[in-house]
């Protein structure tokens, strides 16, 4: 009996404990199932001028006016942002947010597949919406972020999902959104960390070309033996990775290029030339060296994070903080991302990757469009997000001061007109040690 007994006792405090842990997690928004009005404070459309004490209206997940003033519907829930800032949601264009929660646990990393030509593989169908870094990004007002996959040359199709949802299909804003390729490097490196002698640097590179140029090739026939079958001949076999390669050679989903060297660049683009296919560069550290290359082709630039170091010893030590100013100049299209860092914590300070872009040259106008209506007008998603207009989602966040400086706060959420909540692990663990230095008689 004493053992039945124990074990009970052991039940509840699991179940206390679990009771304790769900309380903490943030429950996806409801439906917006009014009209709400966010009145009073300086709203930032980003694609027109800033309106001071302006209005902004939504209902049904959709904004419905935003101005100086607006006509505001029976039973409109009024809130009033007086001496706020409204913005768009912000938006990440390169993450594996999702999709990998912990490094060091396989088990809980979706990021890559075996094998080096996945084009078949869907971001979306393996986020995970439990992810504990989703509600930490978006408490500093990143809602949105295209979730990519990783792993051998053609990695798949990513997606952007909106940072709130009970499972992918809710959280999936666009699919696909790019068949992301990790180009190889085509200079050999003589770095203390490369084991690979020059030949086999070299052997590596081109059997990684030979892949991703067999792969087209495959996929082409694929294609152009699928749609020219005389009628009544048996079917072609599908096969789901050429089936997934269509899109992308019929010009109606881009490529996007993991490439940051200048030969890398170059490569990518006279390839995607070749094979008459829209492009996008990811990470782009050379861009600048070949931008009347990419300006002519109009290919845009995520450039790969500003938090990092010079890539080769003579180089400027702010060669990183200046380049989404110096694309400016140049006439190439760009948006900012977290890229660079080696986790996904790094997405939620995305508006201070912009900041140092604004604070070495970049027009502040512009790094704040960097990271909404830039990324969503490349990413093909900017009729619905990356702007506050009228007919577009109601992505939209409130804060006490300049979204681009680390002491603002986000201090409310809509995703889609629901409100979110902005409780996440680290708030929760700060409430926590707060209480411990109070029973302690320690001042915080």
């Amino acid at each position: 009996m004493k053992q039945y007994v124990a074990i009970a006792a052991a039940l509840a405090s699991i179940i206390t404990s679990l009771g304790v842990l769900q309380a903490a997690v943030p429950t996806p928004g409801a439906p917006q199932d009014h009209p709400i009005a966010l009145v009073g404070g300086t709203v930032h459309p980003v694609d027109k001028p800033d309106i001071p004490g302006g209005t902004l209206l939504f209902e049904r997940g959709k904004i419905t006016a935003v101005g100086p003033t607006a006509t505001l519907p029976p039973n409109t829930e009024k809130i009033d942002v007086t001496g706020k800032q409204v913005y768009p949601g912000l938006i990440d264009a390169n993450t594996s947010l999702g999709l990998t929660e912990i490094g060091a646990v396989r088990a809980s990393n979706d990021i890559n597949e075996t094998g080096s030509i996945n084009p078949n593989v869907k971001a979306e169908v393996a986020i995970n919406p439990e992810s504990e870094q989703i509600p930490v990004t978006r408490s500093n007002g990143v809602t949105l972020a295209l979730s990519a996959p990783g792993g051998g040359v053609i990695c798949g199709t990513s997606a952007l999902i909106q940072l709130d949802g009970w499972t992918w299909e809710d959280m999936t804003v666009k699919a696909p959104v790019g068949m992301h390729v990790k180009w190889p490097r085509m200079t050999t490196i003589t770095a203390w960390w490369m084991q690979d002698s020059e030949d086999k640097q070299k052997e590596n590179r081109d059997k990684a070309l030979k892949d991703v140029r067999d792969a087209f090739d495959q996929a082409r026939a694929y294609m152009t033996a699928k749609k020219g079958a005389a009628p009544g001949t048996p079917a072609l076999e599908n096969d789901s990775r050429w089936e997934a390669m269509i899109s992308v050679l019929e010009g109606r989903l881009p490529i996007i290029v993991d490439a940051d060297e200048i030969q890398q660049i170059e490569a990518a683009v006279a390839f995607a030339e070749a094979e008459h296919v829209k492009l996008i560069i990811d990470g782009g550290y050379d861009a600048v060296a070949c931008a009347a290359l990419l300006k002519k082709d109009d290919v845009p630039v995520l450039i790969g994070g500003i938090h990092r170091t010079p890539q080769r010893e003579d180089d400027p030590y702010d060669a990183a903080y200046t380049l989404p100013d110096r694309l400016r100049r140049a006439g190439v299209r760009y948006c900012i991302t977290g890229k660079g860092a080696v986790f996904n914590g790094d997405v939620r300070n995305l508006p201070y990757h912009a900041a140092t872009a604004a604070a070495y040259g970049l027009p502040k106008d512009d790094a704040l469009k960097s990271i909404t209506l830039y990324p969503a007008q490349i990413l093909g998603a900017d009729d619905r997000v990356g702007s506050l207009a009228v007919g577009k989602d109601a992505t939209v966040i409130v804060t006490d001061g300049d979204i681009l400086e680390i002491p603002t706060h986000v201090e409310m959420e809509f995703i889609q007109g629901r409100k979110v909540d902005l409780t996440d692990k680290q708030k929760t663990l700060w409430e926590k040690y707060k209480e411990k230095y109070r029973r302690l008689g320690i001042k915080n």
